[in-house]
């Protein structure tokens, strides 16, 4: 498998400010301008799910495999902004040119990454590079669909077809992951209104654990893993998390593996 990996998945609430801009809605709360964006989505298309652009980021969690070492975290600290996270992820793509592991990042993450670095004017240069300053980016590249230095699992293993999709959660329970813990996509709103921004961090971080480690099982099923290699690459992962020993990552542990590691 490739030397260095970067599994991650973001959170994101409606860009209650943006949308007092575009709608003309100074002087209403959070909470009311949230709910005439949900309104006006479900009128427009019968689902609540907010256009890309405007959503605004609230937490980054990333799975760093790099130098033999596994590391997870949420990007900055709980009192960071939108524009510190996004900095940061990309700072991070710079330092390291990772792998991109995602689940779904080409059809959400990585397009709201887009909208919310424009707005910021946050730069990331190596991450746009298609070739023009590093020619082996020209083969292998973050943007280009069918590259794989962004790995999107749920494009490949549904051979880049919208219906043959699946949701994260499922996928993870089926190869006998923990699967979503703490909350569901559609409980960050109100966690994010009522304070909860910790709660949220560790839900993030969870879920690009799941993605991780449906990663792993792919680099198997492509035979970049073999079996020994596999199993030696979740123990890496085990011993990290209880290594770390904050209570989500333990529940995640004991529920992924009985608390080995």
């Amino acid at each position: 498998m490739p030397a260095t990996v970067l599994a991650f998945d973001i959170e994101t609430v409606p860009d209650v400010d943006g949308a007092r801009r575009l709608l003309d809605l100074e002087g209403l709360d959070d909470r009311a301008v949230g709910e005439i964006l949900f309104t006006r989505r479900r009128q427009a298309t019968g689902s609540d799910f907010l256009p890309h652009h405007l959503q605004r980021v609230v937490a980054i969690a990333a799975v760093l495999r790099h130098e033999g070492q596994v590391r997870v975290w949420a990007l900055g600290g709980p009192e960071a902004g939108e524009a510190e996270l996004i900095r940061r992820f990309f700072d991070g793509i710079e330092r390291y040119a990772p792998v991109l592991v995602s689940w779904n990042g080409s059809g959400f993450d990585l397009p709201v990454l887009h909208y919310r670095a424009l707005v910021h004017g946050v730069q990331a240069p190596r991450y746009w590079d298609t070739g023009e300053d590093d020619q082996s980016f020209r083969w292998n590249n973050y943007l280009s669909r069918y590259h794989q230095r962004h790995t999107d699992l749920m494009d490949v293993l549904g051979a880049y077809q919208a219906r043959a999709g699946a949701p994260l959660d499922e996928v993870a329970v089926l190869l006998g992951l923990p699967g979503k813990m703490g909350m569901r996509g559609g409980d960050v709103w109100g966690a994010w209104l009522a304070g909860e921004i910790g709660a949220i961090r560790d839900y993030c971080e969870t879920d690009a654990l799941n993605t991780y480690l449906v990663y792993l099982r792919f680099e198997l099923l492509r035979g970049r893993l073999d079996p020994a290699g596999y199993e030696a690459e979740c123990e890496r992962v085990a011993r990290a998390l209880a290594a770390d020993g904050r209570p989500h990552l333990a529940a995640f542990l004991r529920r992924w593996r009985g608390g080995a590691g």
